[in-house]
């Protein structure tokens, strides 16, 4: 009987495999790239009355009058592109709080994009986060959406975190405290952004589809919906650097790529927080992503 017992003890103490908290990718990209102070590398695109710079954490907000958005001073071929970011806690339907890459205003109608959303939710229910990829997409209502999205393994209302695309001409990584959550890889030109984007960030409603496919809309009689960012980083190669300019990796490997332990790290995220692949789902038609045929 003893002996029993203390093998249960011992079962009980054993790690999880459904750890809450991912394995450590072994490697931090975002301690490799200086933080810039955001006068230097942005400027208001829109809503500037809903913007504020308090020391070096800016403010963006959506009440019922308007939202915000910013944009990097220089356009880029490949970089690194961070910010930590603290979302809006309780009800926030229909709201979407973003980060990303694109050149909508350079190729308006005809544009790529990268993308890191948060879509607003319902009381009681997370947020999720969806990392998306266009390539010259269309402005209407023809785009091709690359979606996968996720839940986090801790509360983005408490505090700050790192969130950040790796975009370099053969792949971009996703990572979310520099653990690599998606890697989306070059497989032919035409699956692929590879002309120059801006850096963006924007607060704005999208009731019609950000929460259960518009099921939820945005109540403002909860505004206003506030994000907040701080440590922004933009280094790479920007539109105007040399050709002889050297993408940047998210791994330690100049080469780019990532470690077996950072695969490890995404694994373990697609495994137990990704509640939507676009490659897995059958309604999609697949003839026109064949980066999922393999």
């Amino acid at each position: 009987m003893a002996l029993i017992y203390i093998f249960a003890i011992l079962f009980l103490m054993a790690p999880s495999s459904n750890a809450s908290w991912p394995p450590s990718p072994g490697y931090w990209p975002s301690s490799k790239f200086r933080s810039m102070n955001f006068y230097k590398g942005f400027r208001n695109l829109w809503g500037p009355q809903h913007q504020k710079l308090d020391q070096s954490a800016l403010t963006i907000w959506l009440d019922r009058t308007s939202g915000s958005g910013f944009k990097s001073v220089r356009p880029f071929r490949s970089g690194y592109f961070g910010a930590s970011i603290k979302l809006h806690p309780g009800y926030t339907a229909g709201v979407i709080t973003a980060f990303y890459l694109s050149n909508n205003e350079a190729h308006p109608g005809f544009h790529d994009e990268v993308d890191i959303e948060f879509l607003g939710t319902t009381f009681g229910k997370p947020y999720t986060l969806q990392t998306n990829v266009y390539i010259r997409g269309s402005g209407d209502g023809k785009i091709i959406g690359r979606e996968m999205k996720f839940h986090l393994w801790f509360d983005p209302t408490k505090d700050f975190h790192h969130y950040a695309i790796l975009w370099s001409p053969k792949e971009i990584i996703f990572l979310v405290d520099d653990v690599p959550i998606r890697r989306y890889q070059r497989k032919s030109g035409a699956t692929f952004p590879l002309r120059p984007m801006w850096l963006y960030g924007s607060i704005w409603d999208a009731s019609s589809w950000a929460t259960e496919d518009g099921k939820y809309k945005a109540d403002y009689k909860y505004q206003p919906f506030v994000a907040k960012y701080t440590n922004f980083k933009a280094s790479g190669c920007s539109a105007y650097a040399s050709l002889w300019c050297h993408p940047v990796s998210a791994s330690p490997y100049r080469s780019g790529g990532l470690s077996r332990q950072q695969y490890r790290a995404m694994r373990w995220v697609q495994r137990y927080y990704m509640v939507y692949n676009y490659c897995q789902d059958k309604k999609r038609d697949h003839r026109l992503t064949p980066e999922c045929w393999g």
